[in-house]
């Protein structure tokens, strides 16, 4: 059973339902950590087929297994997807540095950024785990995302905005299957190595974080415009409603927007609204 502590809270999933991922710092253990990269070295990713379940995707004890039953990788998931997940599939991503191009008469290139898969329009989504065994620093080109680029429906290309991911080993960052990312190019003498497992929900995600933070006043609208006191910038509404900064004036709103339908569908209330974003486009009397 996994604690509910190790489920996510409310205004991490809110976070989440904003900017379209989820940070976990150095939940792996450093001892984990180790032994999947020698086994990644040795080239002991397993092969497996999709649509299994993730209970069964991995050998019991493997570093693998280890990985998505670590308390807060696996309060994490049941979270975002839910118990019972099912396994779509997943990558090891290698960097080599540029001596391996160099030898070989290559152009060392950066991976494009793109969205994963194809055009989904769906209002529920897939998880995807990316994982950092060993520390990425600047010189190692790390993985670029665009926060807040989940909602937006693409085909696949669009500009690069964040080269790295700061931090430690043991990193865990769950993505939206939407959301805009890419591998950047390694210049340093260290093969640079990250794991990716996409993973599908098989129960509808309405409130499968632990909601013991969610508060009445977080269904009440709030003073907009002519206000006496600043917002609560922690607040679930201020988290729902902070743009990002490569938004445009004008799509940044229909962000807020897309936001909100998003964070109903996660509540399971229709009528849930912020700063009456959707209540005003919504209102067509019927009298």
């Amino acid at each position: 059973m996994t604690d509910r502590a190790d489920l996510l809270t409310t205004k991490q999933m809110a976070s989440f339902a904003a900017r379209g991922f989820i940070r976990l710092d150095a939940v792996v253990p450093d001892g984990l950590n180790r032994e999947f990269l020698e086994g990644a070295e040795k080239n002991e990713i397993p092969a497996v087929p999709p649509g299994v379940p993730l209970a069964e995707a991995y050998e019991d004890g493997s570093p693998l297994w280890q990985l998505v039953n670590t308390p807060r990788v696996r309060g994490a998931i049941e979270s975002l997807v839910g118990p019972g997940s099912t396994f779509d599939h997943h990558f090891l991503h290698i960097a080599f540095p540029p001596e391996f191009f160099s030898k070989r008469g290559w152009a060392q290139r950066s991976q494009a950024t793109h969205q994963d898969s194809t055009i989904d329009p769906r209002p529920c989504f897939d998880a995807q785990l990316f994982y950092f065994p060993h520390d990425v620093t600047r010189d190692m080109g790390g993985t670029r995302f665009v926060p807040g680029s989940h909602l937006r429906i693409v085909s696949e290309a669009a500009t690069a905005r964040y080269q790295n991911v700061r931090g430690q080993a043991g990193t865990v960052i769950f993505f939206h299957h939407g959301l805009w990312h890419g591998g950047g190019i390694n210049h340093s003498e260290r093969t640079r190595y990250m794991f990716k497992v996409r993973l599908q929900p098989t129960v509808r995600q309405t409130r499968l974080w632990n909601t013991d933070d969610l508060r009445p006043e977080d269904f009440e609208p709030r003073p907009i415009f002519w206000v006496r006191d600043a917002p609560d910038p922690d607040s679930l509404h201020s988290i729902l409603t902070r743009l990002e900064p490569w938004y445009e004036a004008d799509t940044g709103r229909l962000e807020i927007l897309n936001r909100i339908r998003f964070w109903r569908f996660l509540l399971g209330d229709e009528k849930f609204d912020v700063d009456y974003w959707l209540t005003r486009v919504e209102n067509v009397p019927a009298g």
